[in-house]
């Protein structure tokens, strides 16, 4: 090989190391900028409700007490209000979800799967506050109407449980905007799931159908064990949305400060709070709700930190496999 070759490909390998030198320092940044960003949102929420954070302690955290007249705050029921909606939408919106995917991408024929599926895709593309509208003046008559007597008159009677189906059919209420989450969020989990169950290998399932699987068993033993992992990702990615709504909340759920064990009553969640009272809060009052953004923060990141540990406790236990 002569010289001038030598001297060109050390320049290209140069020129190349370079690049990629350049290429992951690039990369490198915009991990770092997307840390920052995530550690200044924390630290400036926290920042700003340090009168209240700080001067209360924990008061804050345990107490249902709010009253911008006196300036006495406790978070417990905007918390309280955030979990139980949140945990509604996704016990009613996981089942529907599974359900649309798997009929999309085992049971539809091909003429019905793409429309269907662009019609699921356009409904996470619905800005929230239609939902909240499409909650207030057409969901939350008919559950006043028809729902909320119908779970006051048997589901109430029940010892234990009926205590949460007992109330005035209001119609507002925390199991209003469970639903009303169940609705917006059943595009996100049955959109993930779908594009996981694609990517299943056609061979697994064409090898279970042929030994006499039923379409059941293909999708619980073939199916999710292949993409139990994305299926559990897309799940979490539901219940963060679900957890950080504003608009569609504060609609239907009745923004009310009292604690009560019925589903049927009014309740309050942190985001719907804040956008209630922000706008006109001072002082104390402001610092209490900005408190109120940072304990929003630290439930969501706990629960994509679950989310985490669950995903890196099953690809334990496939090694271990």
């Amino acid at each position: 090989m002569s010289a001038v070759a030598i001297n060109a490909s050390d320049t290209r390998s140069h020129i190349d190391a370079r690049n990629d030198a350049w290429f992951r320092g690039v990369l490198r940044l915009c991990a770092l900028l997307v840390l920052a960003a995530l550690l200044g949102a924390a630290l400036s929420t926290l920042w700003g409700g340090r009168e209240v954070l700080f001067g209360d302690g924990l008061r804050f955290l345990t107490s249902a007490q709010w009253n911008p007249v006196e300036n006495v705050y406790g978070a417990w029921a905007p918390i309280y209000g955030t979990l139980i909606t949140s945990l509604i939408a996704i016990v009613i919106a996981v089942p529907l979800s599974f359900g649309i995917a798997v009929f999309l991408t085992e049971i539809a024929p091909a003429w019905l799967r793409a429309p269907v599926g662009t019609a699921i895709e356009l409904l996470a593309a619905i800005p929230s506050i239609i939902y909240g509208m499409w909650g207030l003046f057409v969901f939350v008559p008919f559950m006043a109407v028809h729902i909320d007597p119908l779970l006051d008159s048997t589901l109430g009677k029940l010892p234990f449980v009926g205590a949460l189906f007992r109330g005035p059919p209001l119609g507002l209420g925390l199991l209003t905007a469970g639903i009303v989450l169940a609705v917006m969020i059943v595009p996100f989990i049955s959109s993930v799931m779908r594009e996981v169950f694609q990517t299943v290998p056609v061979r697994l399932k064409e090898s279970a159908y042929a030994l006499g699987s039923t379409t059941w068993e293909v999708v619980w033993d073939i199916v999710l064990p292949y993409t139990r992992q994305a299926v559990i990702g897309g799940i979490f990615l539901g219940l963060g949305r679900a957890l950080g709504e504003t608009m569609a909340v504060t609609f239907v759920l009745g923004n009310s400060y009292d604690l009560t064990a019925s589903l049927l009553m009014p309740g309050t969640s942190i985001s719907s709070s804040i956008a209630n009272e922000f706008n006109e809060a001072v002082g104390l009052h402001r610092s209490a709700l900005i408190a109120l953004g940072f304990l929003l923060f630290v439930v969501t990141f706990f629960v994509l930190l679950i989310a985490r540990w669950m995903l890196r406790s099953l690809k334990r236990k496939e090694g271990n496999a």
